[in-house]
């Protein structure tokens, strides 16, 4: 489930105001009061709630965990699940979204909190419910001691409804005499000032005066985060471009250490690339299969009824084996291998193994990079047959990435040139990523089709070879866009 919401300071003299006819329709229940007993859970760090995450368990209502999704205006969005449970030790379930920041530490209770809640539920005419409206009176406590008191109030909006609730709510219960808004969530409150530290990958901001240490250690960063955010959706799978998104993270950061290897202790360098191959190996087993379905979906339209029942077998095929890749990824999520592999990630945002040359300035190091890794692209282009084989257009998009990347890691020191370059790098990388995919569709269903609709599956596969024939008539156009003096001119 998403929470939305919005919370407020409220002093000591505040009272909720009626609340009903914030817009046509809408009534408010009586209020409810209700006392809440919780206790949070967190590293000794307080990792959880540097990363915008929180465990926490209730009295009467058992654990919840809730995950950073965004915050946009007055909204504060967090993805949040329930666990059964009334026992002090986390459930495994929950545990487990939490692993890609807990790693090696351990969870234990950071903070009591003892609240007074009053309720006031609203809904629309035929008795939907459109959002909640809490004020919480909290005391903070140690032990038996009370540390500290707060006052806040929450505006939940229901699944479903219009944020368009949010400020008439917000603008009555501004004029019944709320702060303005406070939109930390009550455990960062309880703790303090040492919970709302930066996360321990925090990347920093690159200028055009950086060096190349600060902006290769940043650009680590920005990859480990996205990373770390990434693993619990993963592993929840609900979102399949999670799992798309962290193969491109992945991808990504794993193509740039290449790219600094010259800067880098080679055999840690090394050493990173070959577990982040391990690991982006995993990710492409699940989804190149969820590429293969969609794929396999999008000609429904061009089919008989009666080929469609036939094309939902295949796909229900191609199912089984995602599920199958997706259980082998999560047993890899769950070894120790990749716990260190994140230790050692989350280490190298701040401290990677360099050598003394990164310590010139970025910008008169980091283009000359680039244009090694653009350079064996543009050869690897002069090189092709007239007619080149599928896995030398693989070669060439592969390369195309490797480009693209530099530019993008580039492109914080040089500018808008080498974020153009990388624009036009991802254009002739997505080209050819349209003829791989089809080309990979091609090779499962000329290996998989025993015993299957045999007629359907060669419709499939010339059609698959349309779209990849297509392809390799345009991506030269793709290339031509990017070959120009003036997108390149920043490669020193």
């Amino acid at each position: 489930m998403l929470e939305r919401e919005a919370k407020l300071a409220a002093g000591p003299d505040f009272h909720l105001p009626p609340l009903d006819g914030l817009i046509q329709g809408a009534r408010a229940a009586p209020v409810e009061t209700v006392r809440m007993e919780t206790v949070y859970y967190d590293t000794p760090g307080l990792r959880l709630a540097r990363w915008g995450c929180s465990l926490r368990l209730r009295e009467g209502e058992g654990w919840t965990l809730k995950l950073p999704s965004s915050s946009d205006g007055a909204f504060l969005s967090r993805r949040e699940l329930a666990f059964a449970g009334e026992g002090r030790r986390p459930p495994e379930a929950a545990v487990a979204l939490l692993l890609a920041y807990v790693r090696h530490s351990s969870l234990a209770p950071v903070a009591t909190l003892s609240t007074l809640r009053r309720r006031v539920r609203l809904s629309d005419a035929a008795g939907s419910p459109l959002a909640e409206v809490v004020d919480d009176e909290v005391a903070v406590l140690d032990g038996l001691r009370v540390a500290s008191r707060f006052r806040q109030l929450e505006v939940e909006l229901a699944a479903g409804a219009s944020g368009d609730l949010l400020d008439p709510v917000l603008a009555r219960l501004h004029k019944a005499g709320a702060g303005s808004g406070q939109a930390l969530p009550k455990h960062l409150l309880a703790l303090g000032r040492r919970a709302m530290e930066p996360p321990e990958v925090a990347p920093v901001e690159v200028t055009a005066d950086s060096t190349a240490a600060q902006l290769i250690a940043a650009t680590i960063a920005r990859s480990v985060a996205e990373l770390l955010r990434l693993d619990p959706g993963v592993r929840l799978n609900d979102d399949p471009e999670d799992v798309h998104r962290a193969r491109v993270t992945l991808r990504s950061l794993r193509s740039q250490l290449r790219t600094f290897t010259p800067l880098l202790e080679r055999a840690w360098a090394k050493s990173m690339q070959d577990e982040l191959r391990w690991l982006g190996a995993a990710l492409g087993a699940v989804r190149d299969r969820q590429v293969m379905r969609l794929r396999l979906q999008a000609r429904a339209g061009e089919l008989a009824p009666e080929e469609v029942l036939l094309l939902n077998g295949l796909s229900r095929d191609l199912d089984v084996e995602t599920e199958e890749a997706r259980s082998r990824l999560l047993l890899d999520m769950r070894s120790d291998r990749y716990l260190v592999l994140l230790d050692r990630l989350v280490e190298a945002s701040v401290a990677p193994r360099l050598l003394p040359e990164a310590d010139q300035p970025a910008a008169a190091v980091i283009p000359a990079l680039a244009r090694a890794d653009w350079r064996r692209l543009r050869l690897g282009v002069r090189r092709l047959p007239s007619r080149p084989r599928d896995s030398e257009l693989h070669r060439i998009r592969i390369l195309a990435k490797r480009a693209r990347y530099a530019a993008e890691a580039a492109a914080p020191v040089v500018g808008k040139k080498a974020a153009r370059f990388a624009r036009k790098a991802a254009g002739l990388q997505a080209g050819l990523g349209e003829h791989q995919d089809a080309v990979d569709l091609r090779r499962w269903l000329r290996e998989s089709v025993e015993g299957r609709p045999a007629f359907l599956a060669g419709q499939i596969y010339l059609r698959e070879g349309e779209a990849a024939r297509a392809v390799r008539k345009a991506w030269k156009r793709k290339w031509k866009r990017l070959d120009r003096k003036r997108l390149r001119g920043w490669m020193i």
